[in-house]
């Protein structure tokens, strides 16, 4: 059956994106939003609040944290009387090797990353529950599947995410429940501005290099595939992960 454009429409649907104040998740809610989605929308930055306006509803918080994940989802279903989608966008990286990684550096990138998409996943599998169902849409990384130098904690953190979606899957798909995962490769957001000690730029391009589609990604790549993910275009689909990477994993 080849999907309509109604497959797409999301009028109607209740969302959250976690990590919403730039890059993938800004992308992400700005385009769930124009195609019909109310967003509760939260980042740990209070740059998120530029979303405020119709159909949006903000908040800020650690994503890792329980009780901000609780009152997310309180959030919708006080705000929207419903939760249809969970995009666990929020995420930070680390550049650095096995050897140079502390436990402390190793616990915060495992926290934000894992611990964050999981309490936000769980919390939202107890309201889509009791309304029927929904999807989840979690952001992992080429890293998740291959290897790739001093990214010792975000390599593992995005591998236990990717994992996750797949046990989400299996353990609620019969209760209405879909969830899937997005690999994009190198995308050019402002994050490689703070990890890229200098000449954050040339690096970007020399990235591009590594892609057979010879170049960067863009936010708003990702949120187009993680807006087919959410919507009924991709109903058979779950516990899959998309790479979204320009070709990376394909060589």
């Amino acid at each position: 059956m080849i999907a309509s454009p109604e497959s797409w429409d999301l009028s109607g649907k209740v969302a959250i994106v976690t990590g919403a104040a730039r890059g993938i998740g800004r992308a992400t809610a700005e385009l769930l939003r124009a195609r019909g989605a109310s967003i509760i929308a939260s980042d740990i930055s209070d740059v998120v609040r530029q979303l405020d306006g119709d159909g949006y509803a903000t908040l800020t918080g650690d994503v890792a944290d329980d009780d901000v994940a609780r009152h997310t989802v309180a959030l919708a279903m006080e705000r929207f009387g419903r939760l249809d989608i969970l995009v666990n966008n929020a995420g930070r990286t680390l550049n650095k090797s096995l050897l140079d990684t502390s436990v402390a550096e190793w616990d915060a990138i495992l926290a934000t990353n894992a611990r964050g998409n999981f309490v936000h996943s769980r919390e939202a599998v107890r309201a889509m529950l009791t309304t029927g169902g929904g999807t989840i849409v979690s952001v992992v990384s080429v890293v998740s599947q291959v290897a790739m130098k001093d990214l010792v904690a975000y390599a593992a953190s995005k591998g236990a995410v990717a994992q996750l979606v797949k046990v989400i899957a299996a353990e609620y798909g019969r209760q209405g429940i879909r969830a899937n995962a997005v690999a994009p490769g190198v995308i050019e957001t402002d994050i490689l501005d703070s990890t890229v000690v200098e000449n954050s730029r040339s690096v970007l391009a020399g990235y591009g290099d590594t892609h057979p589609i010879g170049r960067v990604g863009q936010p708003q790549e990702i949120a187009e595939t993680i807006a087919f993910l959410a919507s009924p275009a991709s109903s058979f689909m779950t516990g899959a992960l998309v790479m979204a990477d320009g070709g990376y994993t394909a060589i």
